[in-house]
């Protein structure tokens, strides 16, 4: 619906009939439903005070509506508007837990407890081991944490993709079980 401010995005009254293509158009949308001269659903629509508007210009006869223009542009927005969001509601966002190689058993439950809130939200957890200078030699421990957090969100998640190295940090994603 990207077009210059001044140019419609729906033919209206009697431009349905440029360079005479079409007699009659198929009215939706009052009472008498029907296929009708374009003349005469543009006299019915101008009776009404609206407007005539192609819905649907590719079928045969063109499908047209009786209302006002702005309305029924307003009322595409509106959809559009709720479609996007309906979108990003089921999108899932990716959270991300940090460790160390030597985090305490206190703080790894209290971030396990986040993690398996997020997974039962529908989110991703992206947990992440960081190591310093000489941590470097210890990346079994970073390994064996990540796979223990695995174990214990077992019930709720899956392992997306296993631990691994990527510079100094050592990540494992989870996502929650279907």
């Amino acid at each position: 619906m990207t077009k210059r401010r001044n140019e419609k995005l729906h033919r209206t009254n009697w431009e349905i009939s440029q360079h005479g293509r079409v007699d009659d158009v198929r009215v939706v949308g009052i009472e008498e439903t029907g296929v009708y001269t374009l003349k005469e659903a543009v006299r019915m629509a101008e009776e009404s005070g609206e407007d005539l508007i192609e819905i649907s210009p590719k079928a045969n006869p063109p499908v047209c509506k009786i209302m006002e223009y702005t309305k029924f542009l307003y009322d595409i927005k509106k959809k559009k508007k709720e479609q996007d969001k309906k979108n990003r509601e089921n999108q899932s966002e990716m959270k991300e837990l940090r460790f160390g190689p030597n985090t305490d058993t206190h703080d790894f439950d209290f971030k396990k407890k986040h993690a398996s809130e997020w997974l039962k939200n529908g989110d991703k957890v992206k947990s992440v081991v960081v190591f310093r200078g000489r941590e470097m030699q210890f990346k079994e421990k970073g390994e064996i944490m990540l796979l223990k957090l695995a174990d214990e969100l077992s019930e709720i998640s899956t392992v997306e993709n296993l631990p691994r190295m990527e510079g100094n940090k050592m990540t494992m994603i989870l996502k929650q079980k279907k």
